[in-house]
């Protein structure tokens, strides 16, 4: 799939990529929403770490390198109420809470996928 998602942003036409930035409104165009949802480095690295599969918490924050508690607790939140993804707790002693995506979250593969492809080929 991940080739698949390559080659189809190879073969996009520049003109027509020029075309729809041109075309977008300055304020509340497709980019500035991607943003909104994607704000700050943490929360796109909880999405990428979520294409995976469901993650709790702990298995997350170790993932990420161990960033504050708060700060991921945080940007959970966040995405859960745009609806990016959701979060389940289990009754259990002690609580089970698991995080995955939604489809809506899920769509964001695309997004993140050529944003590795760049960072790739510009080192």
């Amino acid at each position: 799939m991940e080739t698949d998602t390559a080659d189809a942003l190879a073969r996009r036409d520049p003109a027509d990529i020029d075309a729809a930035l041109q075309g977008a409104p300055a304020m509340g165009c497709g980019i500035e929403r991607a943003l909104r949802v994607l704000d700050g480095k943490w929360t796109t690295l909880i999405v990428r770490e979520l294409l995976t599969g469901p993650k709790r918490f702990g298995q997350l924050r170790h993932a990420l390198g161990n960033p504050s508690a708060k700060t991921i607790t945080e940007r959970l939140r966040s995405l859960e109420h745009q609806g990016i993804l959701t979060r389940t707790v289990h009754a259990e002693v002690p609580p089970r809470v698991v995080y995955a995506l939604t489809e809506h979250g899920a769509s964001l593969r695309t997004v993140l996928f050529a944003m590795l492809d760049w960072g790739e080929q510009h080192p």
